[in-house]
């Protein structure tokens, strides 16, 4: 029986090293660390994520601040921000051949899989034909818990473990709000939004670029940071911020508590109003609606309010700013786009936010 199962294993050692690629395996101290694959996606033998044998190389020579964007694909690593100086993100980025000063510059964030290096991957194709500078930051989830990342840092103390349940069989987790309890952060410089700049700041210095502004585009996890991001950090230097798919949102209004509302935070009404100045564009997938069962799907009491699905909650939230922008006399530079025949896909609306931002070359 050993020898059989000792040959086998020799076989898909062999089997995969034929396939002259560059995709290892996340290691697993088991007989498949030692594979080779031709293409991303999932070890067969483990079912761990494929990552690129550069990138594996790369990273076991980082130091933190050590900054070097060559042609092709690539990894560095940046000190994390205020209260979290210890820790640190690595950034995945893919620099186009046709890449100069001029050329615009992409964060892409990842979703709850905090996978920077394949939503960096899924970008690659575009990056060449638009000549965008790609950065996909990776925040590690033993570093960046649920309300670091997903929350932004704007609460703490939550205690998820007591207060969620997941139905078995299903994508939704289900939130008792009785037992829900947290901490709200006001300290400000501790919210993860100044992360984006300060990546964005490096790049440019690295490079000597000449752009000012950054696109950002985040689906799911990534989209519900982003449209936060657009709220609670409206002097940023991004430009147009596409949050893709979020599965529920903060909204705009002082009469509901985080995380749905902002109730207790530390906004007014002035800020606010600059938040609707921002290029927000909820970039919402036809098809993320109640038969999706891709990603985790909140439900409870208040944000079921919002809608029962991520389609139904995006166009809650687009047309509660709205209200909220009226009542207040405010211009709202928000806006809402559906796209056709996707679901909870971040390729496919990546492929679909691609062709918006750039195929006019605006």
């Amino acid at each position: 029986m050993k020898s059989i199962l000792s040959t086998l294993i020799i076989l898909m050692l062999l089997s995969c090293k034929e396939k002259e690629g560059e995709y290892i395996c996340t290691p697993c101290n088991l007989p498949c660390d030692a594979l080779v694959f031709s293409a991303a996606g999932t070890c067969p033998h483990c079912n761990m994520a494929l990552i690129k044998k550069s990138d594996v190389e790369q990273e076991n020579k980082l130091t933190i601040d050590s900054i070097a964007i060559t042609e092709g694909s690539g990894v560095f690593l940046v000190e994390g921000g205020p209260g979290k100086e210890n820790k640190s993100i690595k950034v995945y980025y893919h620099r186009p051949e046709s890449f100069n000063l001029d050329s615009k510059i992409l964060l892409v964030i990842p979703g709850a899989g905090r996978n920077g290096d394949s939503y960096r991957d899924a970008w690659i194709e575009e990056s060449e034909e638009y000549g965008l500078l790609i950065l996909s930051p990776m925040y590690a989830e033993e570093d960046y818990r649920f309300e670091d990342y997903h929350l932004c840092g704007l609460m703490y103390d939550l205690n998820l473990g007591n207060a969620i349940q997941r139905i078995e069989g299903t994508n939704i987790a289900t939130l008792d709000e009785v037992e829900f309890d947290y901490k709200v952060n006001l300290n400000r410089e501790e919210w993860i939004f100044g992360d984006f700049d300060r990546i964005f700041d490096l790049a440019v210095a690295t490079l000597n670029s000449k752009q000012t502004t950054y696109d950002v585009f985040g689906h799911s996890a990534g989209g519900q940071i982003l449209h936060r991001f657009a709220l609670f950090q409206p002097d940023s230097k991004a430009d147009r911020i596409l949050a893709s798919n979020a599965g529920f949102y903060t909204l705009p209004d002082f009469n509901t508590a985080l995380p749905f509302g902002i109730k207790n935070a530390s906004l007014n009404q002035a800020e606010v109003k600059a938040s609707f100045s921002k290029k927000l564009i909820l970039f919402i997938g036809e098809l993320d609606n109640e038969k999706e069962t891709g990603g985790t799907l909140l439900r409870s009491t208040t944000v079921d309010k919002q809608g029962l699905h991520r389609l139904e909650r995006a166009r809650f939230f687009y047309q509660q700013a709205e209200a909220i922008a009226a009542a207040n006399e405010s211009d709202l530079n928000w806006d809402l786009k559906i796209i056709p025949g996707v679901g909870h896909n971040h390729r496919k609306m990546g492929d679909a936010a691609a062709k918006y931002l750039y195929a006019n070359h605006e």
